[in-house]
């Protein structure tokens, strides 16, 4: 057995987004910077919502991060060993048949809130005799079982919060199995986690309260429990909730804007620690010292400007060969993107230097400008058009309208590119050809 152990654990109820992602990523980098294994298990009990659809695209986005696992296991393939824990635990006594619904619950916990208690469920069914438990039975109502909590405190210490401690009756008893037999998210992780031996549980703080009624669930069971790490989950760049805009941060959407998913790895791997992401780091590079003890207790910002940036240096990198796919159906060829790949912010640019270069695009024309512009048309080189073309159709220009600076080289651009900012035009006008170039100069 290896000496770490981790799991990944999306449901198919829908696509994976940044926050899956870097949960992803760094149990990832955890298992692999210690020689360990990754399990990818498939959390798909939720019948009326889970798809392979969506199970499709969540392994499809997997492979392009660049995540590969160990081993892969599906819930819906396991209800015998759930089954099997629920009997363990009714042997013990430690499951307990409910039948309140959820109507006559919520007015308890409303009844504790008015009172100033915490909203703890009051373990009114113990005190149901066999007799009350099956004339409710009868009367048509199916139990719900709950796992009876010890009384004394859970502690553990936590490798990314530190000593946790929650005190006895500050949680309600946990319901493990619903009316219809399925188990819950409780159980049924806690049973994957035993039997696969998971070594450490890394993901958000949202689940540290679920993590001190698994702890106990653990070692009712005979478990030996992981090690876990709860860190602060992403917020926004203004520091507000992420998880209400995620429409537009699934990976799939992500993948069609143009992001890399090297930077996207990088961002993920770096945020909430001390190291800014370069262009240059990969999984290989990440991997050897990665260290959960390194992220910070702040809530990291995700930042979609900062990641742009970070993609476009990766992007800057890359050769054609490992776009080529994608730069062919926008219309580039390894010539141009090798003229132009250091100046593009996305892949979403690809097609208009493909058109500035091989089509037709908009010029751009300030009125003022109309007379150098054809001053420029009528003073450009013959082809063919080399390396020296450009310089030396500049300092024509510069001898001949005695324009300098911004005022010599903008126009020029504008009318060629149609935009302000671009590759270097002495790699571009080779390409271009001489009779486009021509026509957008005089506006024809």
């Amino acid at each position: 057995m290896s000496e770490v152990k981790v799991r990944f654990a999306p449901s198919p109820t829908g696509r994976l987004h940044v926050g899956n992602a870097r949960v992803a990523v760094l149990n990832w980098l955890a298992a692999r910077s210690k020689a360990g294994e990754f399990l990818l298990r498939m959390d798909d009990t939720d019948r009326e919502r889970s798809t392979k659809a969506f199970e499709r695209e969540i392994l499809e986005d997997l492979k392009w991060l660049g995540l590969d696992w160990d081993d892969f296991v599906r819930q819906s393939a396991r209800q015998g060993r759930y089954d099997a824990a629920v009997a363990r635990l009714k042997a013990k006594g430690r499951l307990y048949p409910c039948f309140e619904t959820a109507e006559e619950l919520e007015l308890k916990r409303k009844i504790q809130l008015g009172r100033g208690k915490p909203p703890v469920y009051d373990r009114a069914a113990l005190d149901l005799s066999a007799e009350e438990q099956a004339a409710l039975m009868a009367d048509g109502r199916a139990p719900h079982w709950r796992f009876k909590l010890a009384d004394q405190p859970i502690e553990w210490t936590d490798l990314g919060r530190g000593a946790v401690r929650f005190e006895a009756g500050h949680l309600s008893d946990p319901v493990l199995l619903r009316e219809d037999g399925r188990p819950l998210y409780t159980l049924s992780s806690v049973v994957d986690d035993g039997e696969f031996f998971i070594t450490h549980v890394i993901r958000g703080e949202d689940h540290v309260a679920n993590t001190a009624v698994q702890i106990e669930l653990f070692q009712a069971l005979g478990y030996d429990a992981p090690r876990f790490a709860h860190l602060p989950l992403m917020v926004g760049a203004d520091g507000k909730q992420l998880s209400k805009r995620l429409g537009s941060l699934a990976l799939g959407d992500l993948r069609a804007q143009g992001v890399q998913p090297e930077a996207l790895v990088a961002y993920l791997a770096r945020l909430g620690t001390p190291t800014a992401p370069e262009g240059s780091d990969t999984l290989d590079s990440l991997t050897p010292g990665f260290d959960i003890a390194v992220f910070g207790r702040a809530a990291p910002r995700f930042d979609p400007k900062e990641l742009a940036q970070l993609n476009a240096k990766v992007l800057h990198r890359k050769p054609y060969a490992a776009l080529a796919e994608a730069l062919r159906q926008a219309g580039v060829d390894e010539a141009l993107w090798d003229a132009v790949r250091e100046n593009v912010e996305s892949l979403e640019d690809a097609p208009h230097w493909a058109a500035a270069a091989y089509g037709e695009i908009e010029p751009e024309r300030a009125p003022e400008d109309e007379a150098y512009l054809a001053q420029a048309a009528d003073l450009l080189p013959d082809e063919p058009f080399d390396a020296e073309t450009y310089p030396v159709w500049i300092g024509r220009l510069k001898e001949a309208s005695g324009r300098k600076g911004k005022g010599l080289f903008m126009p020029l651009r504008r009318a060629l590119t149609g935009r302000a900012h671009g590759p270097d035009l002495g790699a571009l006008l080779p390409l271009m050809g001489r009779a486009r170039a021509v026509r957008r100069l005089k506006g024809g």
